[in-house]
């Protein structure tokens, strides 16, 4: 059975507040009792005291001075006896006339000069009653003993009384804790149907939703943590999205890059096989076909490079290598391509700078980033800078193309971001993994890599690996 969080919320408020006012409640009824009928007992016990003392003061006036207490007595509803040794009655003031019979037990204990307390009697009289027995003793003789009584009627009028505004407070309380339970509840249900149906419209694909947070309570706390993990999903939808958008990309450049050399060379193998191509243009044609065969190689490679990279099954073989020398054969490497655009490439590093890598690897993190560099600029220069740091060798690429937009730098790692989409036949990286291979090698190096660019003035890459730790 489903009950509602408001309803559960009032039940366990109602109970709590129903259990500790009938536990307080029975508590202060049996207080306020027992003061009542203590309050009775040593009002009963300090006239009795006073009668006894005034009879040992005033022998010759006895009667009068019982006349006289017995009057003041009878206007407050108390009677009292006197009695001798025997038990028997000398005189008595009341309306109650009870006929006294002490017990065993009452009797020894007065005549050993005890005072003897009752607070409820119901037996010996008509009605119920307080009474208390005081022995009575003249020159340390045992006289008897004086009775007083007082119904307890007027005690229990004090008590029911009590207990009726007891009760009402009760009441009015429960009334005003039932109120202040339901708007409390009632507002907490709010905020938590609020985050329900924030969730839901996440659910559904809105990741734009925000709710109100606080630092009032384990809610505020809840909805500020839901608000972040809704940002996260927004920026994450939004990765995906761009991610998606560009493997849609992807899948149209693998197309047409693979449909073009394809075509090269299936038009270059039917044209021989049919003798379409004079004798003299033959090496031209397989020449173009091998060209275009090693380009289709090199894009599947490529392809291949990043997965190995990324699901980390490419084993790193680092080893101290010449800085200088490993610079000079990426210039000689690629001199030729930077040539057909009028570039320059300078090597600056001096000779006794060493790198702690794996050779292959940082080749191919060398070439990359120079073919990179060597696209996007013409008539300029391209300079292989390598210079040591603290505990790290540090290699600059700069060149002095045309920059990329800042906006656009911390997209170039993307696996799929290519720069200039409209250059479809770019040769170097065609499908934008260059420069994400390039990430990958040097975190499998535990180094970093950093771009530093501005629009039309050129770019540099600046590429940290430390340097290889000695055992002491």
């Amino acid at each position: 059975m489903k009950v509602k969080y408001l309803y559960q919320q009032l039940g366990s408020h109602i109970g709590v507040l129903l259990i500790a006012f009938l536990i307080l409640s029975l508590l202060f009824t049996q207080f306020v009792e027992k003061l009542v009928y203590e309050n009775k007992i040593e009002e009963l016990t300090s006239y009795g005291y006073n009668i006894l003392l005034d009879l040992e003061n005033n022998q010759a006036r006895t009667q009068q001075v019982l006349q006289q207490y017995g009057n003041v007595l009878a206007g407050r509803e108390i009677q009292y006896s006197l009695f001798d040794t025997s038990a028997a009655i000398i005189y008595s003031k009341g309306s109650l006339h009870p006929e006294v019979e002490l017990t065993n037990n009452e009797w020894r204990d007065i005549k050993n000069g005890k005072t003897v307390i009752i607070k409820k009697e119901f037996r010996r009289f008509e009605q119920g009653v307080t009474f208390v027995l005081l022995p009575y003793v003249h020159n340390d003789q045992f006289m008897g003993g004086i009775l007083l009584v007082s119904p307890i009627k007027g005690s229990r009028d004090v008590i029911d009384q009590i207990n009726r505004y007891l009760f009402y407070t009760v009441i009015i309380s429960l009334a005003v804790a039932l109120l202040v339970s339901w708007i409390i509840s009632a507002f907490h249900v709010k905020r938590i149907k609020r985050i329900r149906e924030a969730t839901a419209l996440v659910a559904a694909g809105d990741y734009s939703v925000q709710i109100p947070s606080s630092n009032f309570d384990e809610i505020g706390d809840l909805a500020r943590d839901f608000n972040k993990m809704v940002g996260k999903l927004h920026v994450s939808m939004e990765e995906i999205e761009s991610l998606e958008n560009r493997r849609r990309q992807f899948m149209v450049d693998v197309s047409h890059e693979l449909r073009t050399p394809l075509t090269t060379i299936s038009g270059v193998i039917e044209g021989i096989r049919n003798d379409m191509i004079p004798e003299s243009e033959k090496e031209k044609g397989m020449l173009l076909a091998s060209k275009e065969s090693k380009r289709l190689i090199r894009l599947v490679n490529e392809n291949l490079d990043y997965e190995k990279i990324r699901s980390n099954q490419v084993k790193l073989f680092k080893e101290e290598t010449q800085l200088f020398e490993v610079l000079e054969i990426i210039k000689d490497q690629l001199e030729m391509q930077a040539q057909e655009k009028n570039n320059e490439i300078i090597v600056d590093v001096d000779d006794n700078v060493y790198i702690y890598a794996d050779y292959d690897r940082l080749t191919q993190i060398l070439i990359n980033i120079t073919k990179n560099s060597i696209q996007f600029t013409e008539n300029g220069k391209i300079t292989l800078r390598g210079k040591a740091g603290t505990d790290e060798t540090i290699i600059e690429i700069e060149d002095t193309g045309i920059g990329i937009d800042p906006a656009e730098i911390e997209k170039i790692w993307g696996r799929f971001y290519k720069a200039m989409l409209s250059r479809t036949t770019n040769p170097y990286g065609e499908f934008g993994l260059g420069l994400s291979i390039v990430k990958q090698l040097v975190m499998m190096h535990q180094g970093n890599i950093e771009v530093t660019s501005e629009k039309g003035k050129g770019t540099k890459f600046i590429i940290r690996f430390p340097v290889k730790k000695t055992s002491v």
